[in-house]
């Protein structure tokens, strides 16, 4: 069985990232809810999203996870089939993780938090763009 490892290094390293990325954040919010809610209802107490921090808390859990595990599923198959498809979906979900963050950052009037998510969103659009 032939790794297509060489001809897609650089999807297979961004692939990565996005992967010990969300499945560390998704993972993380899990296993400290309490945690995560608390100090996101505290960090949102000013702003729109003061009533439904746990709504939002649970959407962007359940994306940051699907992203992740897409990831994987991405790598796995464009390792072994040199297919990209579900790298890309991967890539689409972790970009909508990203803007729905950027999002609650700038709602927040968060800047510095805002600019720190676009960090994580270059790679990301980089990505995309070589997966098309």
């Amino acid at each position: 069985m032939h790794l297509h490892f060489y001809e897609n290094a650089t999807e297979t390293v961004l692939l990565l990232f996005l992967i010990i990325t969300f499945l560390q954040s998704g993972i993380d919010k899990v296993l400290n809810w309490k945690g995560n809610l608390s100090w996101l209802k505290e960090h949102f107490a000013k702003s729109l999203f003061k009533n439904i921090v746990p709504l939002v808390l649970s959407i962007l859990t359940v994306t940051e996870i699907l992203a992740g595990l897409l990831c994987i599923a991405g790598l796995i198959h464009l390792l072994l089939h040199d297919d990209k498809v579900f790298a890309l979906y991967g890539t689409l979900v972790s970009s909508l993780a990203l803007i729905m963050l950027f999002f609650g950052q700038r709602i927040n009037k968060d800047y510095a938090g805002a600019m720190t998510i676009v960090i994580y969103l270059v790679p990301t659009v980089f990505l995309l763009f070589l997966l098309q």
